[in-house]
């Protein structure tokens, strides 16, 4: 067994998306070899309504797949298919976008206007980035949830866990994705295949993570790069952390606990062009795109 190292550990930056939607981005447009196959995380956390109610109305999707993940408040969806729902508390969505699809989400406030999800992107290989585009909506009772004997509490949103499987399946990035509680002053390890390209997200508590190189770990809660971080503070920063190569990562709590999601896939290493909610793998598929858009025949009729 081997600890995965910590490669790089960021704060996520404020950012505007849809029609002015204020989140939090840890990682998107830059260099997608880094975290492939994912490109791109928010974190859309407000207690502001005014600065999510605008949503994000109508736009295309087409190469990619997105997993939106709601820890308060509602999102409403459509699609240029007829899909129509709302993801609660705890819900999960994920989305084939396939050959292409309209899609929009307009965020609603709990009862005390709160609003927190997250959505990341994940890379379709170029043999299925034409495949029919499909949902998988998961309501947060189906998603199970493992409880260790010391207090840790794992819910297993997609892969094999601690005997469980998550309810999503037929990804092609092969992903884990788990939503990690560990109580306070608990050390505590967990596996992840060799093969596969992994990240935490803390957002909640404070923790160190093993480093294989630096044994005393990584402490989140104190200054980083030259950046102070304070994961304590569910308003303030959010911290991203990457890890190398190994089959285990290793966290200790502090004294408030630390909650994170756990994300690792399998790398496609193919290229990328990308514009916008659009990836393929060359800059003529992105014209085609383009020009299907315009053409109006960017949605493939159903077979």
């Amino acid at each position: 067994m081997s600890i995965r190292p910590t490669i790089d550990i960021r704060q996520a930056v404020p950012t505007l998306e849809g029609a002015g939607v204020h989140l939090h981005r840890a990682f998107g447009f830059q260099d997608p070899s880094e975290l492939d196959p994912f490109l791109l995380f928010d974190d859309f956390r407000n207690e502001i309504p005014e600065h999510y109610l605008r949503g994000f109305p109508w736009h295309p999707h087409r190469g990619i797949e997105t997993i939106t993940y709601v820890l308060a408040g509602e999102v409403d969806h459509g699609d240029s298919l007829g899909n129509t729902g709302t993801l609660g508390a705890g819900d999960v969505q994920w989305m084939t976008a396939g050959s292409g699809i309209l899609h929009q989400e307009m965020p609603r406030g709990n009862a005390r206007g709160q609003m927190h999800g997250f959505q990341l992107w994940a890379n379709l290989p170029g043999s299925l980035k034409m495949t029919a585009p499909r949902y998988q909506d998961v309501q947060s009772g189906d998603i199970p949830e493992v409880i260790d004997d010391d207090g840790t509490k794992v819910r297993v949103i997609v892969g094999d866990f601690w005997g469980k499987r998550g309810p999503v399946d037929g990804i092609a990035a092969d992903p884990q994705y788990l939503d990690i509680s560990v109580p306070p002053g608990v050390r505590k390890t967990f596996k992840v295949d060799t093969y596969r390209r992994a990240f935490a997200y803390v957002f909640a508590g404070s923790g160190m993570f093993a480093d294989a190189s630096a044994p005393s770990g990584v402490l989140l809660e104190k200054e980083v790069m030259g950046q102070e971080v304070n994961i304590r503070d569910m308003s303030g920063d959010r911290t991203l952390i990457r890890f190398g190569t190994g089959d285990e990562v290793t966290v200790q709590a502090g004294e408030e606990g630390i909650r994170f999601l756990l994300i690792s896939g399998a790398p496609l290493q193919e290229p990328v062009a990308w514009h916008g909610p659009i990836v393929m793998n060359t800059q003529e598929e992105i014209r085609q795109a383009m020009r299907d858009l315009r053409n109006g025949t960017f949605i493939q009729p159903a077979h």
